[in-house]
């Protein structure tokens, strides 16, 4: 059996770390899809860790991790990656689907090249080669992990079009390795990789069978999905729930707790529409005392207050059983603090997302403020306006809040 772990707003809601709390109680931790545009921070006795990859199991000695299928790979990223945490030391604990598909360079040039080209619509990706590597996933010419095992027919395979991408990106202003030094690469990054590479279904369908723990951890937020999401400010694979059985091979039969991961307010990197947002001194505010700044990119987040109808839809889609509220503690200190609790759509009140979602107008509930839930970890001793505040949540979003993080601190969590 396993469990899931996915974000429930627009990514950056602090997945890593209650993917590394729980991570001591599983044997497997699975990353199923998004690439290295997503980024995990975790906090271990005051010291920051950024994982982009690497399954946050990673931290756990007795973890093994699994990057599945659906997860596209930047070579050069996952090596770094490794080597952080030793090479050596990842033998029989790191384990990469040889259907992954691999980020290219020029997949990342061509991500960067046409946001650059956009006038209107950007998205505000982060060019790191994800949506064109899926596009070509999609189109059936994408280059596969377990393609590194024969670099004779991949060169085939890559020179039948390569001359075509090189044309296209001069095109758009900018260029790319020749196909002779992006072979060399592969062969570079494939002595490193393939000892690692197998069957990852194949491997957790054994896992399962031996009766081990597996933990499936998502990347990016349900409101970033290609389909559910606002749509085009989305990613490029599927973000909710289902997307961890495509990603993975895990069978939906096999998944049972499904927990959703939400900030105690919402925030938002690069363009699409944010009904909840705060432009004023509130949003600098909650950026400020959040740190809300990019993992992979340093950007800063727009912020704002929780939105309960997003995360209402988001709950519902991934039918989810229990909720863990983040940065609680990021809200300490306000008077008032507000709640999106539905929309005003065409001239009516709605509770529902509708198509054209840049077009609706937040309508808010206010709350008494708190003074301090920082470090709390127990949840009688939380202030009772922050109780109030939980309990008034968890009826607007209709599931359980099982989990209440108080700092990002891996210790400083309560569950409730």
């Amino acid at each position: 059996m396993a469990d899931l772990v996915v974000g429930l707003q627009w990514g950056d809601e602090g997945k890593g770390k209650i993917v590394d709390m729980l991570a001591k109680n599983y044997d497997v931790v699975v990353r199923y899809q998004g690439g290295h545009n997503a980024g995990h921070t975790i906090v271990v006795d005051g010291e920051k860790l950024a994982l982009h990859l690497l399954p946050s199991g990673v931290l756990y000695p007795h973890c093994q991790n699994v990057i599945g299928n659906g997860v596209v790979i930047e070579l050069g990223s996952l090596y770094e990656e490794m080597k952080n945490f030793g090479i050596d030391k990842l033998k029989n604990r790191l384990f990469i689907s040889d259907r992954a598909h691999i980020i290219l360079p020029y997949h990342s040039a061509l991500d960067q090249l046409k946001e650059r080209k956009k006038k209107q619509g950007a998205i505000g990706t982060t060019g790191k080669g994800i949506g064109p590597t899926y596009a070509d996933k999609s189109s059936r010419v994408g280059v596969r992990i377990g393609e590194l095992r024969d670099l004779s027919k991949l060169r085939d395979k890559l020179e039948a079009h390569y001359g075509e991408i090189e044309n296209v990106i001069s095109t758009l202003g900018g260029e790319i390795p020749s196909l002779q030094e992006s072979m060399d690469r592969l062969k570079e990054m494939s002595e490193v990789i393939l000892p690692f590479v197998c069957d990852s279904a194949k491997f957790l369908w054994e896992a399962q069978k031996e009766g081990k723990r597996i933990l499936l951890e998502g990347a990016q937020g349900s409101m970033l999905d290609l389909d559910h999401g606002t749509y085009p400010y989305v990613t490029s694979s599927t973000t909710i729930s289902a997307g961890a059985c495509s990603g993975s091979g895990i069978n939906i039969k096999e998944v049972q707790e499904i927990i959703g991961i939400a900030k105690a307010y919402c925030t938002r990197v690069g363009n699409g529409p944010f009904p909840s947002e705060e432009f004023g001194s509130v949003g600098e505010e909650i950026q400020k005392k959040g740190g809300e700044f990019g993992t992979t990119t340093g950007r800063a987040r727009r912020c704002g207050w929780f939105d309960a109808v997003a995360m209402r839809y988001a709950c519902k889609l991934n039918g989810c059983t229990q909720v863990a509220l983040m940065k609680l503690d990021v809200l300490d200190g306000f008077s008032e603090i507000k709640v999106c609790v539905g929309y005003e759509y065409e001239g009516e009140r709605i509770d529902y997302i509708p198509y054209d979602y840049e077009n609706v107008k937040p309508i808010y509930e206010s709350f008494k403020g708190w003074e301090r839930s920082e470090g709390v970890r127990e949840y009688d001793k939380l202030p009772k306006e922050c109780i109030e505040y939980i309990k008034a949540l968890e009826k607007m979003i209709e599931c359980k809040i099982s989990i209440i993080s108080t700092s990002p601190d891996r210790e400083d969590s309560i569950k409730a």
